[in-house]
């Protein structure tokens, strides 16, 4: 089995690890597994295991056909069978198939925003499935949407995974007071609405101010990160939550805090959610997505509806002030992601499905 991965670039986000998590797992499973960027590289290249085949494309624009020609010839002499593009690069799969109608293209699709798309970009995409040979969903919603709304009948659900392997040099030194820091690994984008951790962040000034909240994620540098700022600037947070961008030493940076929180309004799975349990630590989350099928109230976690910054603030405060029951939903995360989202269990799954193609 020859497989190729394609992404847009290799900047620090979600759908972006999972390429290079499925590159790397099925470098030690199949004859051939290479990852292609189609725009530009980015920190995760770093990430990628020796065995993986690496090309990047560099396009210039939505239709070249110099990077169409490039990646042509990189899948002809390494014989490539399946091309696996995450979210949007589908567009470059399927131009480079009409040159190349052998390769067969599986659609993974990471975006919890789908039933958003816009009108032209939906149609794009309802047009191009008939050319999919599979489609990948990260949960059930998507999988339902996508049976529903895309021509293409293999549909399966696929649970994100991850590995923490600490293989990067340690580079963050989080603020703030040790074992009193909370971490939210997301980019800056508003579905991961952090304007919620702003305004639990200012109810937990008032009674626990020796606490503080360290945001680790791509700054966009657009008009929601500028109002993020603001927030924090007006309402005098500066000391008690820090923005640090995108960061490549994840492991190094979750062993270093003592909470881990998402706050947002959409996900599918968040790969956070699973490398926060692959390192004991206490977790509180939003209810979206498929976070309600990992994170079970009050045995591994707490879960909170999306929005809700009073019960968000309350679920904080009980965390920070019972140690017992941090440690308890701890290991019970530890040992549910090892259960359910090894890289192991999905990769059989996945290749068996494949292989069923």
């Amino acid at each position: 089995m020859r497989i190729l991965q394609i992404i847009d670039s290799l900047d620090i986000g979600g759908a972006e690890k999972m390429a290079v998590n499925y590159a790397n797992a099925l470098s030690q499973k199949i004859e051939f597994s290479g990852l292609v960027t189609t725009r530009k590289e980015g920190q995760l290249k770093n990430q990628l295991n020796k065995k993986v085949s690496y090309l990047t494309l560099n396009r210039k624009k939505k239709i070249d056909f110099q990077a169409i020609f490039k990646l042509r010839k990189f899948c002809v002499q390494n014989k490539v069978q399946y091309l696996q593009p995450h979210s949007s690069s589908y567009f470059t799969a399927v131009l480079l198939k009409m040159t190349l109608p052998k390769v067969k293209i599986i659609w993974h699709d990471h975006n919890g925003l789908s039933e958003f798309l816009s009108t032209n970009k939906w149609f794009v995409l309802k047009l191009f499935s008939y050319s999919f040979k599979g489609i990948i969903a990260v949960n059930y919603q998507l999988k339902n949407w996508a049976e529903k709304e895309l021509n293409c009948n293999n549909v399966i659900y696929l649970p994100n995974f991850t590995s923490v392997e600490d293989n990067h040099k340690k580079e963050t030194n989080l603020k703030g007071t040790e074992g009193k820091r909370i971490l939210c690994l997301a980019n800056l984008r508003m579905q991961k609405n952090h304007f919620l951790l702003l305004e639990v962040a200012e109810k937990l000034k008032q009674t626990h101010p020796e606490w503080s909240f360290h945001l680790i994620g791509k700054d966009f540098e657009d008009e929601y990160s500028q109002k993020v700022r603001g927030f924090i600037e007006e309402k005098r947070l500066s000391n008690e939550v820090y923005v640090y961008g995108s960061k490549n030493d994840t492991v190094n940076i979750i062993n270093q805090a003592d909470i881990t929180i998402l706050t947002s309004d959409s996900e599918g799975l968040p790969v956070a959610l699973l490398e926060y349990g692959l390192l004991k630590k206490p977790t509180i989350s939003t209810d979206v997505g498929e976070i309600p099928l990992i994170l079970k109230n009050e045995f591994n976690g707490l879960v909170v509806p999306r929005g809700n910054a009073d019960l968000f603030y309350k679920a904080l405060v009980r965390v920070i002030e019972n140690e017992a029951f941090r440690n308890e939903i701890s290991e019970n995360l530890f040992k549910t992601i090892l259960e359910n989202n090894s890289e192991e269990a999905v990769l059989n799954k996945y290749v068996n499905w494949v292989k069923s193609l």
